[in-house]
């Protein structure tokens, strides 16, 4: 909404050398570090009330009863009744910071609003039956996914009609390559976009383990994709850096930012010793905006190592089970990753301090390839 004040410096009464200073309201750069420290704020003012609000309604993180028998739960018992779904506190300062500084005409906008409470919902809904029935189980696995290939298959028909990104919509870009390696994969869009969604989604919900580890490696991961998202709303920086150029994507640096800010601001209450847990409330609706941003940059695979974090992260449940299954041998002390690192003596603080500058590393590197084309 604030994107119109620039319209004041345009006036030619006697007032426009007053109002000229609105002029900047109309620059993407400007109104992103606007929203960055808007959502930052937001979670500021916010956070001890939202925290109370989640501790009177008794709404306390339940712990997994097969940590019992490990020594994870030694490590983990103690954070049982420690408030969750605090996810709305870092989604609402998204959603507010977003509608007060992007281009409301932007559609990719409105798309990412749409997939934060689409899946804020989701998780919410899950994180509701978890803690109502006092256990880890909350929405069926099948059905999370069934409503997440909804989503993926909203985001697919979203591109396809709509006339200036139906251009890229079905081309795959790699990293390194000036051109897209296929021109148009047709009906296999939709698998592509559910895998970057889904695959997105799910990964940072494995993620939020530690105390700030997820929100961390958020905002790194986030402030990525605002450089990609800008510069592939740029015909200038496009054509330099030959990548795609994408209508309207420019304006995704502001949620990009705002994501950050809020990333940050929900840091500063969950990080260790955590006041709050985001809960499946923000970490599904954070996993799938970073893949909606991604697609709508044409950089979904450059989003896995950018997001190598919590690729690492999905893989190693994906070995784990895979290993179990075939051989009857574990991999790892416990997965995902966090929790054999954990077990294997590490301090809790150590591994999330180290994953974040895993995460900072990535997303220099997803940076880098942007020269190297």
């Amino acid at each position: 909404m604030l994107y119109y004040l620039h319209l004041l410096s345009g006036q030619s009464d006697i007032q426009s050398a007053l109002l000229k200073g609105f002029n900047v309201f109309q620059y993407i750069t400007f109104r992103s570090m606007a929203a960055g420290v808007t959502a930052f704020i937001i979670c500021l003012l916010f956070g001890r009330t939202v925290i109370r609000r989640l501790i009177s309604l008794k709404l306390g993180q339940p712990i997994r009863t097969e940590e019992e028998v490990n020594r994870l739960h030694e490590l983990h018992g103690a954070k049982a009744g420690t408030p969750t779904m605090g996810g709305v506190l870092l989604l609402g300062a998204v959603v507010v910071s977003v509608l007060l500084w992007a281009r409301p005409t932007n559609p990719l906008v409105w798309l990412c609003l749409f997939t934060v409470i689409y899946l804020g919902a989701l998780g919410f809904v899950d994180d509701y039956l978890k803690v109502t029935k006092k256990t880890s189980d909350g929405i069926s696995s099948r059905l999370k996914f069934a409503l997440q290939c909804v989503l993926a298959g909203i985001v697919t028909v979203f591109f396809a009609w709509d006339p200036v990104l139906s251009t890229h919509a079905s081309q795959l870009y790699v990293p390194f390559a000036k051109e897209p390696v296929i021109q148009s994969m047709g009906v296999f869009t939709f698998f592509l976009y559910l895998l970057v969604i889904v695959g997105s989604s799910n990964a940072v919900n494995l993620t939020d383990g530690l105390d700030g580890l997820a929100s961390g490696c958020t905002a790194t991961v986030a402030f990525g994709l605002a450089v990609l998202a800008y510069a592939a709303g740029n015909v200038n920086i496009a054509s330099y850096l030959q990548i795609p150029f994408v209508g309207y994507s420019g304006e995704l640096s502001v949620v990009s930012m705002a994501l950050v800010g809020a990333s940050l601001g929900f840091l500063w209450w969950n990080c260790h010793p955590a006041r709050v847990f985001m809960g499946d409330t923000g970490s599904l609706a954070i996993g799938g905006l970073l893949g909606v941003i991604a697609i709508s940059c044409k950089q979904e695979l450059l989003l896995a190592l950018m997001g190598g974090v919590f690729v690492l992260e999905a893989g190693s449940v994906i070995l784990q089970v895979a290993s179990f299954k075939s051989t009857g041998k574990r991999i790892f002390k416990m997965s995902p990753l966090h929790h054999h690192f954990e077990l294997s003596g590490w301090k809790e603080s150590t591994v999330i301090v180290r994953f974040w500058i895993l995460s900072i590393i990535f997303a220099f590197l997803g940076l880098a390839t942007l020269k190297l084309r």
